[in-house]
């Protein structure tokens, strides 16, 4: 995809199934996400067969996650990813959430001195070079402008700090995607249809695959990473699905 310096780069098109317009894309969103907080945890334990917390433990770990780091975790949620980060680093103070969903702040459930706070991938509420460490998790797809949010996790990040982004791909083998296919837009739905207390739970759960299927490909994400000022740039995959994208803000002496 051909883009300007100054033009968007949104995750994806725009879908009609759910909204009409890029426009509407953020406050249809925003809206599922906030009537759907409660039942988040529920459906996700369901979804991952309960392996998501050691898998995001993992992954923040091989992205350089460290004891005494201060973390921003981007797209909170219901806090899946940052009590992993309160763990490692060993101090919840440290961590601060940040989503632009009430609902889903609502609900977070995240230890005692975790700092959670209204905002947004291209507009995140702190300083320049405040942050050891940036994450991101199952979010990006829903981020309005990638190149705007790149610019903003390297100001907050200081110089040497690091990026984790994690995202569900598609796989490479067309029957490794009829099958996640299968699983996330139709099992998923159903099972979230069974356990969920909104109804647009399982609404949320086709939309989830239907971004995963429209999403840009890796080489576009790495691209604008690497646009925005990150170097080491470099994606890890994990069964052919689950893509750990990891950079690095540059410290001062690097390249000299």
């Amino acid at each position: 995809m051909s883009k300007t310096p100054d033009s968007p780069l949104a995750p994806h098109p725009p879908l009609v199934e759910y909204y009409a317009r890029e426009e509407d894309r953020r406050t249809w969103v925003l809206g599922l996400f906030d009537r759907t907080a409660r039942d988040y945890d529920r459906v996700e334990r369901l979804m991952a067969f309960g392996t998501g917390s050691w898998y995001r433990r993992r992954a923040l770990l091989h992205s350089g996650l460290r004891v005494g780091m201060t973390v921003f975790d981007i797209g909170v949620g219901t806090g899946l990813v940052a009590r992993e980060a309160a763990a490692i680093t060993g101090d919840p103070t440290r961590v601060t959430g940040v989503d632009p969903s009430a609902g889903m702040v609502d609900h977070a459930k995240v230890p005692a001195g975790v700092r959670l706070v209204a905002g947004s991938a291209e507009s995140i509420p702190t300083e320049n070079s405040t942050a050891d460490f940036l994450s991101m998790g199952y979010a990006l797809r829903h981020i309005g402008d990638l190149s705007v949010a790149f610019r903003e996790f390297h100001r907050i990040l200081k110089p040497g700090g690091r990026l984790c982004i994690l995202e569900i791909t598609l796989p490479e083998r067309a029957w490794s995607r009829a099958i996640l296919k299968a699983y996330m837009r139709v099992l998923v739905p159903l099972a979230a249809r069974l356990v969920a207390r909104h109804r647009d739970t399982p609404k949320l759960m086709r939309y989830f695959w239907d971004t995963i299927e429209a999403c840009e490909s890796p080489p576009v994400i790495r691209a604008a990473l690497e646009a925005a000022g990150f170097v080491d740039v470099e994606r890890h995959v994990v069964l052919g699905i689950f893509s750990e994208y990891r950079a690095l803000k540059p410290p001062p002496s690097f390249g000299r």
